[in-house]
């Protein structure tokens, strides 16, 4: 198969996945597959939830939504432009996929099949039906693809390079297990915010989207926050008062209610609003319901300790603050050249 072929196919999922965006969805005719795929996807996203709690409607169509946008012949032709396909002999590539959020390890599966490797997946027990449900629709697009795409239940077997994401602890064990093989292990990182108190009330919202959007459960949330020594959380609060449906949902709520126990039976002191508390912390991960925060000294010394700190952090959102920081609000909507622990998956695919 060509990489033209390939990326033909992906650009008709972008389109079909272009008709669920929100929970409209609105038939588009000139798309292919929808006799066969519309109807079913849309049953799909509605029993998510029932197996993944944390996937409700409103976070399975925002992640459709992203990779609608991000799958068009632009997009794969610029990201692809920057590599040299010719001297790819086709081996056999394993992914171990999280299951956090939806579809977190599309990008994976993506960048195997178009660097021109066979996959085969090893889906997380929470995530088993989403991209199934894709592979499905790309394979009645390019019939070709299925001899390259296989789904593992047991033992992962006849592989030549595996990429695995997971915990601290469970990387401890991949790194042992795939010591003879090429690999990309991914540990736990966090993803920050670094504020000076100038920022507009319309940036703090979309901070708030950066924390909260699907529960605050992927790498790319902000789970910690540095700000000056005198700031004031008063307009933060303000800022983010209309996620407050967030403590709507009962796995959130119930995480939210424990958490704020521990926090206070352990006699430490917190920032609260209801539905998210603050505690002032110098770790970088905090659980679901709550974001640590640290107050600096500045802003020199603060880009000094990311630095040496980067390999805990996956992205920082600040407005223009520190060296390589994103814009508030984007943080859970990479691009395709946007890559996981700042690894190029790509240009390893290329080296296998």
């Amino acid at each position: 198969m060509t990489l033209d072929t390939k990326k033909s196919a992906f650009v008709k999922l972008g389109e079909f996945l272009n008709q669920f965006k929100d929970e409209n969805c609105i038939k588009d005719e000139t798309v292919s597959g929808n006799d066969l795929f519309f109807e079913k996807f849309i049953d799909l996203i509605q029993l998510s939830q029932s197996h993944n709690g944390w996937y409700t409607p409103e976070q399975v169509h925002f992640a459709i939504a992203s990779w609608a946008e991000a799958l068009t012949e632009d997009n794969l032709t610029k990201w692809l432009s920057e590599y040299d396909f010719s001297a790819v002999k086709p081996k056999n590539a394993a992914l171990i996929l999280a299951g956090n959020i939806p579809l977190v390890g599309f990008h994976d599966f993506l960048s195997v099949l178009l660097t021109g490797h066979n996959v085969l997946i090893k889906t997380s027990s929470n995530d088993q039906h989403l991209l199934p449900f894709l592979v499905n629709y790309l394979i009645a697009a390019e019939p070709d693809l299925k001899n390259k795409i296989t789904f593992v239940e047991g033992k992962l077997e006849n592989f030549d390079a595996v990429i695995a994401t997971g915990s601290n602890n469970t990387a401890r064990y991949f790194e042992y297990y795939f010591k003879d093989k090429p690999s990309i292990i991914r540990k736990n990182r966090n993803s920050i915010a670094v504020l000076n108190g100038e920022e507009t009330k319309e940036q703090l919202v979309a901070l708030g989207e950066d924390i909260f959007r699907y529960f605050g459960l992927g790498c790319r949330n902000v789970s910690k926050l540095f700000v000056p020594k005198d700031y004031s959380f008063e307009p933060f609060f303000e800022a983010i008062f209309e996620y407050q449906d967030v403590i709507h949902y009962e796995k959130y709520a119930n995480n939210y209610d424990y958490n704020k126990a521990v926090f206070l039976m352990s006699n430490f002191k917190l920032l609260d609003n209801g539905f998210l508390t603050l505690k002032e912390d110098s770790s970088y991960s905090s659980p679901i319901s709550s974001v640590f925060y640290e107050r600096y000294e500045n802003l020199e010394d603060l880009q000094k300790r990311l630095e040496d700190e980067s390999q805990q952090i996956q992205c920082i959102v600040s407005n223009n603050l520190v060296k390589n920081s994103i814009p508030f609000g984007v943080a859970q909507k990479p691009n395709l050249w946007d890559y996981a622990d700042n690894v190029d998956t790509v240009l390893f695919l290329l080296t296998v």
